[in-house]
């Protein structure tokens, strides 16, 4: 099948690959079947001749090489201008178009009452005019207004309600508590706020350690790029006062947990707990701005001491931790003490004891138990964090299987 040719190819702009150059002959060449393009190419090193093809000057060349020949097929001739307007700035996609949004909720068109999905990103619409607007979208489910440069948020009134995606990402917000007006958007699933500049989210209804009864429906927030994830304390009260329904990946809300846990330790001792079961009495003002910090105790264990004491001076004998190596499932394998950095990670402890036992690395499981608290094992499962990571002690064991 012969590709087509525009007739007015002589002289036309063509791509091939990803090099260009300009059409200077169309037709036949000598002892070849077909019609070939004879183009001279805007890098000369990926031409062959200056036009002259075995003794035949079909066309020429400003460089002595950079001209060759290639079948229609292979040549990419573009689109006209009004098509290539039409579509960059056609109707079918309104992202990233400057547009005018009507001022009264009068001008807006009943014509978008099925719509569900829209996307307004780079259009510099304001919040005011999307809660505008959205009196025309009554079925709306997914709305899309990355880099608007919206900064302050207003409460949804009567609109929005059937809304389950909003994305705000790269829109620098004002504030965290600008999240509060539309917290209560009754079928929200999912929040994007990448990169708005929000530096803390907090939620008035919850106190310390209180899942919020904002976002009632919310099961995915991603707030990644954001200021707050600079800043421990508040990245981990964030974490742990979204509902578990919602997608947090585990390693984090995990982390965000124990943080938490180490975080209120020394309140939780200067109120009455106690890491002794028949003395931990903390104190009712504590529980009632702690309510999840029993239940944190029960899933990783009470703070122990070494967790809430000051950090001693960084020389290289308090950064040992000596621990005992054991085999739980290999009887023969006799215990190993060894003196291990504090920052060494998850995977370099596994290829020590791959050089110590003589076993695969990639096959080991590890976890450990604390000197304090007998029969509590704690899986070491995350190969690229530190052994600190986990508040391993010296005196410490860490069991080995494979």
């Amino acid at each position: 099948m012969t590709a087509w040719v525009p007739p007015d190819a002589l002289g036309r702009r063509v791509s091939c690959g990803t090099d260009y150059g300009t059409v200077r002959y169309m037709g036949s060449v000598a002892r070849t079947s077909g019609i070939w393009l004879g183009v001279e190419w805007d890098d000369p090193q990926r031409g062959k001749h200056d036009g002259c093809y075995e003794g035949t000057q079909y066309f020429k060349c400003r460089h002595p090489k950079g001209g060759s020949f290639i079948r229609p097929n292979k040549a990419n001739f573009g689109v006209d201008f009004l098509t290539a307007v039409k579509d960059r700035y056609g109707l079918n996609d309104k992202s990233e178009n400057k547009m005018k949004f009507p001022s009264t909720s009068a001008s807006i068109s009943s014509a978008f009452s099925n719509l569900k999905i829209l996307a307004l990103n780079q259009t510099e619409i304001t919040w005011t005019e999307v809660l505008l607007c959205a009196q025309g979208w009554p079925a709306l489910e997914e709305l899309y207004l990355s880099s608007n440069s919206i900064t302050v948020l207003e409460r949804p009134d009567n609109v929005l309600k059937t809304l389950k995606l909003l994305d705000l990402s790269d829109n620098q917000l004002l504030d965290g508590n600008q999240l509060h007006l539309i917290a209560h958007l009754p079928r929200l699933e999912q929040l994007i706020l990448r990169n708005t500049g929000i530096s803390s989210i907090h939620f008035p209804d919850a106190g310390f350690g209180c899942k919020t009864k904002m976002f009632p429906s919310l099961k995915r927030l991603a707030i990644n790029d954001n200021k707050i994830s600079q800043s421990l304390e508040s990245y981990t009260i964030t974490l742990c006062a979204i509902p578990v329904s919602v997608q947090i990946l585990p390693a984090e809300r995990r982390g965000a947990e124990l943080d938490y846990r180490k975080i209120f330790g020394n309140d939780w001792l200067e109120a009455g707990g106690h890491w002794d079961p028949e003395k931990n009495k903390p104190s009712e003002e504590f529980l009632a701005a702690h309510p999840r910090y029993p239940s944190l105790c029960l899933k990783y264990g009470a703070p122990e001491e070494g967790e809430l004491k000051g950090r001693q001076p960084l020389t290289l004998k308090n950064q040992l931790l000596t621990l005992t190596i054991k085999c739980p499932e290999k009887p023969e394998q006799k215990p190993v003490e060894k003196k291990l950095p504090e920052s060494m990670t998850i995977q370099k402890v596994k290829g020590l004891l791959y050089r110590l036992f003589k076993i695969p690395g990639s096959e080991l499981k590890l976890s450990y138990e604390s000197s304090k608290l007998e029969g509590k094992e704690v899986e070491l499962d995350n190969d690229l964090k530190p052994l600190q990571f986990y508040s391993i002690e010296s005196g410490d064991c860490v069991l080995v299987r494979w």
